[in-house]
């Protein structure tokens, strides 16, 4: 009888790890897919494929921090203000997720940062305090792991910029008052070199130039800016979002001119 249910046990454990192994392979299928579509600027379909990969395997890193990059380049074009904020926060709570699974991802990482920091942006200075320290955390923790992350470096490059562009008092009342002494870390000389870094290590990205172009401008080198909005302009279409920033960039050097 014992050899009986043992024989049935190992049976039924047979037969369920095919199973696992097919569940996994669909959820890996459909990251697959996911890649596909965001490879086409096809965000929409992206985020689409990820969630059902997360729904056959909910602690699939890969798909994890993809759909919140994808989340975020939803909310990057959408025009209402309450359901952007609130595709942020999905971007944020999916790549807390995506760390969670993995903390040495230097993706989830990035993510959670990029959202972060895309949320801080839609907000008033004072409140853009709040968010500052998170997302220079995250970014840093994503250059930690991998030193040469375009994306953590240009979050890095924005966040100097950012915080330059407070006004002195601002910035006065937020490293005093409101929690923000990581404020005066802050300059503009941190700010190009961040995202110079990220053209270099990932030149075919538009948006690490537009960034960057629009730092030089703060900084008075409008020589650079127009090359770097130029570059932008003739930049093969990379993202989602490439034709956002294509047109902010020949705005931008129309004001140059």
């Amino acid at each position: 009888m014992v050899r009986k249910l043992a024989a049935t046990g190992f049976i039924a454990l047979s037969l369920a790890i095919p199973a696992l192994s097919a569940s996994a392979q669909s959820a890996v299928a459909w990251v697959a897919r996911g890649d596909t579509a965001y490879d086409a600027r096809n965000a929409t379909a992206a985020l689409e494929a990820y969630q059902k990969a997360l729904v056959i395997d909910p602690n699939n890193y890969d798909a994890s921090w993809r759909a919140a990059r994808s989340q975020v380049d939803l909310a990057l074009s959408e025009s209402d203000a309450g359901k952007r904020s609130a595709m942020y926060k999905a971007a944020q709570d999916e790549a807390t997720h995506a760390i969670q699974v993995n903390p040495s991802g230097a993706d989830g990482h990035f993510v959670s940062a990029e959202a972060l920091g895309r949320m801080a942006l839609t907000l008033g200075a004072r409140d853009r305090v709040k968010y500052a320290g998170k997302v220079r955390d995250q970014a840093l923790e994503c250059l930690r792991i991998e030193p040469k992350h375009a994306g953590c470096l240009h979050v890095m490059g924005v966040w100097n910029a950012e915080v330059m562009r407070l006004s002195g008092f601002t910035r006065m009342i937020a490293r005093n008052f409101l929690g923000g002494q990581v404020f005066s870390q802050a300059s503009w000389a941190n700010a190009r070199s961040y995202l110079e870094q990220a053209v270099t290590n990932d030149p075919r990205r538009i948006v690490h130039r537009l960034d960057l172009a629009k730092v030089y401008v703060d900084m008075g080198l409008s020589s650079l800016a127009k090359t770097e909005y130029q570059a932008v302009l003739s930049g093969e279409l990379v993202d989602y979002n490439d034709p956002k920033y294509k047109a902010e960039a020949a705005e931008a050097l129309k004001k140059l001119q």
